[in-house]
């Protein structure tokens, strides 16, 4: 699904787990930001082939954070695409990521999936690419859990800082935040922004009156 131009939203199901993985791509650059669960490899190349993106073109894979369902086809992309794709995270989520430390909520996977990070990411940061992807550093979630914006568009990929239903923001999803309390102040972070799409990673698409649902989360979390 197209959000807008060049920002394309997928959607993957996995056991009855959808999930919304991003593509953004411009001209000779294409950027996928979270890669799925492990197992969905065939479902993420099918997914990106039929919008024209064979995933041997990836040129940069931004993961949001740690998490299983994000991190989950990390090996087989770095294994298709080699040393042409880089893959950018943010620092306190990098030993995760990278099997240097068990992950937090999947510790107890005998052989997680892991990569290595080509690249850390600060708060306040612009990527290069498609016109400039501004990173928010939005902890709770995970202690590295990143945010992105789209100037271009106004558009907001919230990863798992919130979830959707149905289009309309439900707020932090509790059962799965180690730190509610930092992903509560995380959250006033989107006020200062002007934003007219927001995707969840959990939940898909919202675009009505975003910023104002927005300051009603904060206000209630």
């Amino acid at each position: 699904m197209e959000i807008s131009k060049g920002i394309e939203m997928l959607q993957l199901d996995f056991e009855g787990n959808v999930i919304h993985p991003i593509l953004i791509r411009e001209e000779e650059t294409a950027v996928l930001i979270d890669t799925g669960f492990p197992g969905q490899y065939d479902d993420l190349r099918i997914a990106l082939e039929n919008i024209g993106m064979p995933i041997s073109q990836l040129k940069a894979v931004i993961l949001t954070h740690q998490d299983v369902d994000h991190i989950g086809c990390l090996p087989e992309i770095l294994q298709e695409c080699g040393s042409q794709v880089k893959i950018y995270a943010h620092a306190l989520d990098k030993p995760y990521i990278e099997g240097q430390l068990p992950l937090l909520k999947d510790g107890h996977l005998k052989h997680p999936p892991k990569g290595k990070v080509d690249e850390t990411v600060t708060d306040g940061q612009v990527l290069p690419f498609c016109g400039g992807i501004r990173v928010i550093h939005t902890p709770g979630h995970t202690p590295g859990h990143i945010s992105l914006y789209l100037k271009q568009s106004k558009t907001l990929i919230a990863g798992d800082s919130m979830y959707s239903v149905d289009g309309m923001l439900g707020g932090i999803h509790e059962p799965t935040t180690l730190d509610i309390e930092t992903a509560r102040f995380s959250l006033k972070k989107y006020t200062e922004l002007d934003i007219t799409s927001v995707v969840c990673y959990h939940g898909g698409l919202s675009h009505r009156n975003v910023n104002e649902q927005i300051s009603g989360l904060y206000k209630l979390n």
